[in-house]
């Protein structure tokens, strides 16, 4: 019997929790060790997991949006955060790194073609990935798009979404000097990167405070304080990746390449009410994307974990599960 309940509550909709049946570290070759793990069928449908951040880490929560019967479902910690090694570097961590390491991670699991589903950031290396490698990606699952352009990231640093959020906007700003609040990731990184571990760590959870107090919609703007080494591996790859524009060529360069992707089939769910990545950019990648659909979900916010966005995603993905032969899976 199918495991998806089809209820809209929080949680009913999930696959129950599985294990995984392979765990390994990959050696780059360059200084990094990459955590990676398989779950489900070894023998299903294959799908990549790109998490958030940069820096957020994969958890098991992700392997219950794909039914174990069907999907065999590769998880992996990007460079510098989770497990893998050396935690919280940005030596050699780059967009480009990234996307070679999906490859290595690809080949090394005999996998000639795979569905990829990544959301917010992992939304971002998704594309950037199915633009750099074409040939290998079946099918595109995103969430919650960020395009790495200068509009966005002047929305959620330059005070954009601060017009939603004062209190939380105010903490966040303030911890800087007046004279650097027009650059606060650049005031931030100075900080992050000062060599004080203190000082580093102060700087980490407040980064990290101001993004996840806006995540749900249900948020009542109290994120808590996270753990010391996570906000500190997941503020320097994100605060990194932010100050080198993602180190792509320019600003529009996603939208600019829509013709490599042209021929990948794909969903773009996005929360109508999403403070960090607002719906235009989902809206603009869905009309120069001709294989894509954009499913908008009223009253949802940011976060893998809202209702309304999982509950899509796991439909999705149950509906491609059954057709997976069609889409060369």
């Amino acid at each position: 019997m199918d495991k998806f309940s089809g209820q809209k509550r929080a949680g009913a909709y999930l696959y129950p929790p599985i294990e995984a049946f392979d765990q390994r570290m990959i050696d780059m070759g360059d200084g990094h060790q990459i955590y990676v793990e398989q779950a489900g069928n070894p023998n299903g449908a294959p799908v990549v997991v790109l998490h958030g951040g940069p820096g957020g880490g994969c958890s098991p929560a992700m392997r219950r949006y794909f039914d174990p019967e069907v999907w065999r479902v590769i998880l992996f910690d990007q460079r510098g955060c989770g497990r893998s090694r050396p935690h919280a570097s940005v030596e050699n961590n780059t967009t480009w790194h990234l996307v070679d390491d999906i490859e290595r991670i690809r080949t090394d699991l005999g996998i000639e073609k795979w569905a990829v589903f990544g959301g917010s950031w992992g939304a971002t290396l998704a594309l950037v990935y199915a633009q750099a490698c074409p040939d290998h990606v079946a099918y595109l699952a995103l969430r919650g798009v960020f395009l790495a352009t200068e509009r966005e990231l002047n929305w959620f640093y330059g005070g954009g979404a601060s017009a939603f959020w004062p209190e939380q906007w105010a903490r966040f700003r303030d911890l800087v000097p007046v004279e650097e609040q027009d650059d606060l990731i650049g005031a931030y990184h100075r900080r992050l990167f000062s060599g004080d571990l203190m000082e580093e760590t102060r700087f980490a959870r407040a980064w990290a405070a101001w993004e996840n107090a806006l995540a749900s919609i249900e948020s009542d703007g109290h994120a808590g304080e996270a753990p010391a080494e996570y906000a500190r591996a997941f503020a320097r790859l994100e605060n990194h990746y932010f100050q080198n524009r993602a180190f792509l060529d320019e600003s529009q360069q996603i939208l600019s390449n829509l013709d490599k992707i042209a021929h990948i089939p794909g969903v773009i769910v996005q929360g109508r009410y999403d403070m960090i990545c607002p719906p235009q950019s989902a809206y603009l990648l869905n009309q120069g994307w001709r294989e894509g659909r954009l499913q908008m979900v009223r009253a949802a916010g940011h976060a893998l974990s809202e209702p309304g966005i999982s509950f899509e995603l796991v439909r999705v993905m149950r509906q491609l599960g059954q057709n997976h032969g069609k889409y060369g899976l």
